[in-house]
C-alpha cells in the first residue's frame, strides 16, 4: 500500500472546487488569527495555480467578511523582474487580490527582486521577516500561513533540486536559481516555511503526480516541508490525486 502524503489531504473534483475549499480554509485561519485583535501574516505563492484562490478571496463573501486591515502579506519567492513585469509573482497577487481588498499598502511586503544585487535583496527581505514577525518556538519568524505550489520536478517556492538554497539554515530568505527562465530568483528558506503555524500546498493536474510521489518517497525538495509546530495541508484536484 502506498504511504500517504504527510499532513491533511483534501481532494476536490476540479480546480475551481479546490480554490473554493482553499479560500474557506484561508478565511478560517485569518478569522481565527484576528478574532481577538491580532494580525494575520500570510506568504503568498506564485505561479498559475493560486490565481483562482486569490480571485475567490477577492470576491464576496470573503471580500466583505474578512478583516483585511489586519492582514500582512509576504511572498514565498520572486523572479528577478520589475514588479510590473508579467513574470512577477507580486504582479499576479496585485491584480488578482491586493487591488481588490483594503490591505494597507505598508503591510504588503514584496521581494525587491528587480535589484541588481540579489544577495543584498534577499538579505533585506530576511531582515524584514525578522523585524515584522514574532519568533516561533525554534526562533525563526512565524507566519500564520504559507501558501505553496509544487513543480513537476518537486520544487516549491524557488527551492529547486540541487540548488544551494536548499541548505540555507541561517537566513529566512536567500538567492536561488531556477531550472527555467527567468532563472534568477529570491526564495524563502525551509527554516522559515517550517516555522509557520500552517502551510498549504495547492496542486492541480496530472503533470504533478510524479512530484507528489516524490514527496511521499522523500526524494524532492517539497518533501522537506514539515512544519515543526504547525499544520500541513494539501489541496489537490482529482486529476493530481490520480482518482
Amino acid at each position: 500500500m502506498t504511504p500517504p502524503l504527510p499532513g491533511t489531504v483534501e481532494v476536490s473534483e476540479s480546480p475551481a472546487a479546490l480554490a473554493e475549499r482553499a479560500a474557506a480554509w484561508v478565511a478560517g485561519r485569518a478569522a481565527a488569527a484576528t478574532a481577538e485583535g491580532g494580525g494575520f501574516a500570510i506568504a503568498l505563492a506564485g505561479g498559475s495555480t493560486p490565481r483562482a484562490l486569490y480571485q475567490r478571496l477577492a470576491a464576496p463573501p470573503y471580500r466583505d467578511r474578512l478583516d483585511w486591515a489586519r492582514w500582512s502579506v509576504y511572498f514565498g519567492d520572486e523572479r528577478a523582474a520589475p514588479p510590473d513585469d508579467p513574470e512577477s509573482n507580486y504582479l499576479l497577487a496585485r491584480q488578482t487580490l491586493l487591488e481588490h481588498v483594503p490591505i494597507p499598502p505598508g503591510q504588503v511586503h514584496r521581494m525587491e527582486a528587480e535589484r541588481p544585487d540579489l544577495d543584498a535583496a534577499a538579505a533585506a527581505y530576511s531582515a524584514v521577516l525578522e523585524a515584522t514577525l514574532p519568533p516561533g518556538p525554534a526562533g525563526a519568524p512565524r507566519l500564520d500561513c504559507v501558501l505553496l505550489g509544487i513543480g513537476t520536478d518537486g520544487h516549491t517556492a524557488s527551492l529547486f533540486p540541487g540548488v544551494r538554497a536548499l541548505e540555507v539554515a541561517e537566513a529566512w530568505a536567500t538567492r536561488s536559481l531556477a531550472t527555467y527562465a527567468p532563472f534568477d530568483r529570491i526564495t524563502v528558506t525551509f527554516p522559515l516555511i517550517n516555522a509557520a503555524a500552517a502551510v498549504a500546498f495547492l496542486v492541480t493536474g496530472e503533470s504533478k503526480r510524479a512530484a507528489l510521489a516524490g514527496v511521499v518517497a522523500g526524494t524532492v525538495p517539497s518533501a522537506r516541508v514539515r512544519p515543526a509546530h504547525g499544520e500541513l495541508r494539501w489541496f489537490l484536484d482529482a486529476v493530481a490525486a490520480g482518482g
